[in-house]
């Protein structure tokens, strides 16, 4: 399994060929196990097959060809009505109509899609996650008929590879690990931790596609500007709010 780890590859183009339902299931199963907060699992999985259903969910996801390639999507959402309403059959109210326990339901369901991924990936799978699940979160509530209490976070794009790309670059370790307390970065050290991505081929060749000046210039300017975060930031929160998630009481 930990070869399954460090041999991990984004992949974006598939294989028009089915999932066995078995190993599926078996997959999905892994996600079941992964560590949850309390023991309370909330979070949901939403299968997308249907080719239709996959047409509308490409234009929400930016039209990226992979989500019509690809057999399945897995759509993971932060779900506390499921919790909610078994409490509330039981009578025992509950107190999760707030930030924390949609921040507590966003780790319970990456958590799941972590597990779900690397059991993929250890069947001979390929994986993609799709970060524009929670730029789009209320089409595709929408779309899902989520009720409150259900918010999507995160895709996972899943096939057989039809490609075998390289691996990506990583930050070194003393880039990430910290001992004992946080240090901060000097600009010494961000220099070294930031050196080798920096001299890759890939990184020359993305700064004169874009004509600009550094790599983080492309992070900053093109991939993620301001505009948009703030954008998808307001649209997002909303979408919490409305959900009922941002009880303040």
């Amino acid at each position: 399994m930990l070869d399954t780890i460090l041999k991990h590859r984004s992949i974006r183009k598939y294989r028009n060929t089915e999932i066995p339902d078995e190993i599926l299931n078996q997959i999905l199963e892994a996600g079941f196990r992964a560590s949850t907060t309390g023991n309370m699992q909330i979070y949901s999985i939403i299968v997308t097959k249907d080719e239709e259903k996959k047409k509308k969910l490409w234009e929400l996801h930016f039209k990226q060809n992979m989500v019509l390639q690809a057999p399945v999507l897995l759509t993971f959402c932060a779900d506390i009505n499921r919790f909610n309403k078994w409490c509330r059959q039981r009578n025992a109210e509950p107190g999760y109509d707030n930030f924390l326990w949609f921040t507590n339901a966003v780790i319970d369901a990456t958590l799941a899609a972590q597990n779900i991924a690397i059991a993929a990936e250890d069947f001979g799978l390929g994986i993609c996650y799709l970060g524009t699940t929670t730029y789009q979160a209320d089409k595709l509530i929408e779309i899902f008929n989520c009720p409150e209490g259900v918010v999507p976070v995160t895709t996972l794009v899943l096939g057989y590879p039809d490609e075998n790309p390289d691996l990506v670059d990583r930050l070194p370790y003393k880039g990430i690990v910290h001992q004992e307390v946080y240090q901060d970065y000097s600009e010494e050290m961000i220099d070294e931790i930031f050196k080798e991505k920096e001299s890759l081929p890939v990184t020359s060749q993305l700064i004169e596609e874009n004509k600009i000046e550094n790599l983080a210039k492309i992070f900053t300017d093109k991939r993620y500007p301001r505009k948009d975060n703030l954008y998808f930031s307001k649209v997002f929160l909303k979408v919490i709010h409305e959900q009922g998630f941002m009880n303040n009481d």
